[in-house]
């Protein structure tokens, strides 16, 4: 069974479903025997949720220029 901790270091995958089967049985298993991991996980989806509420921050006008400048240019550096 998975601790309290390797449960935490899963909670995003869990939450956007990118548990394979075996992973997800071993959490869900977890989940129903641990409170404050349900409570954990219940805290955590609010705030993804309440995030996604926020109006999305805008750039002065003088940034964005100054970032599409920049990037302008830019390609991936090969690897050697």
């Amino acid at each position: 069974m998975l601790t309290c901790q390797q449960l935490t270091e899963l909670m995003t995958d869990y939450a956007e479903g990118r548990l394979g089967l075996p992973d997800r049985l071993r959490f869900e298993l977890h989940l129903g025997l641990c409170r404050d991991c349900r409570e954990y996980l219940r805290q955590l989806k609010l705030t993804a949720r309440t995030a996604g509420l926020l109006p999305a921050p805008e750039l002065p006008r003088a940034l964005e220029e100054e970032l599409q400048r920049r990037f302008q240019g830019w390609t991936a550096k090969p690897k050697t």
